[in-house]
């Protein structure tokens, strides 16, 4: 009788805990695709590529300049005295830290930027998220990376970039 009672109870337990582990709802979402291609995000990596690139095309213009000026200042080493070669190269390497440090500047600023944005979308992506769980009655929403196999039916990345591009068509950066 005891042994019946022990087997009753856990077989209860048992179907409790399946039939409340039944009734969530698991689904996930391609965050990297989210924040890469939805219109916000390719808007934002149009316009960090362009400016990076104005940056390093202007970075190169003063790369050739000081090039040039150092070859200069080695061709006329003989010519110079060697008060005015010193105040030459002093000067050079001062335009040479001046680059480096504008360069290291530009750089970071990219990459506040891109941080920023980043932070912008998600900060818009969660309450979409929200109202997309409350709509469809989801109990966890997983990213991708962690799901090793799962039906293409539980992947609702579409939907939460359709949502994204109407609430946010764009990232304004500057």
């Amino acid at each position: 009788m005891k042994y019946f009672v022990r087997f009753f109870v856990i077989t209860l337990l048992c179907f409790v805990c399946t039939y409340s582990f039944a009734e969530q709802k698991i689904v996930y979402l391609d965050m990297k695709f989210i924040l890469n291609k939805s219109k916000a995000g390719m808007g934002a990596q149009k316009f960090m590529q362009d400016y990076m690139k104005k940056n390093q095309e202007e970075f190169i213009k003063i790369e050739e300049n000081l090039k040039k000026e150092e070859k200069d200042l080695l061709s006329k080493k003989t010519i110079l005295s060697k008060e005015e070669y010193k105040k030459n190269t002093d000067s050079l390497r001062k335009k040479v830290i001046d680059y480096q440090t504008q360069r290291r500047a530009s750089i970071d600023k990219i990459t506040k930027q891109r941080a920023e944005a980043r932070q912008k979308l998600i900060n818009e992506l969660n309450p979409i998220l929200k109202e997309y769980m409350e709509e469809n009655e989801v109990s966890i929403v997983l990213d991708n990376k962690i799901v090793v196999m799962g039906n293409k039916i539980f992947d609702i990345t579409d939907a939460i970039v359709g949502k994204l591009n109407t609430k946010l068509p764009s990232l304004n950066l500057k």
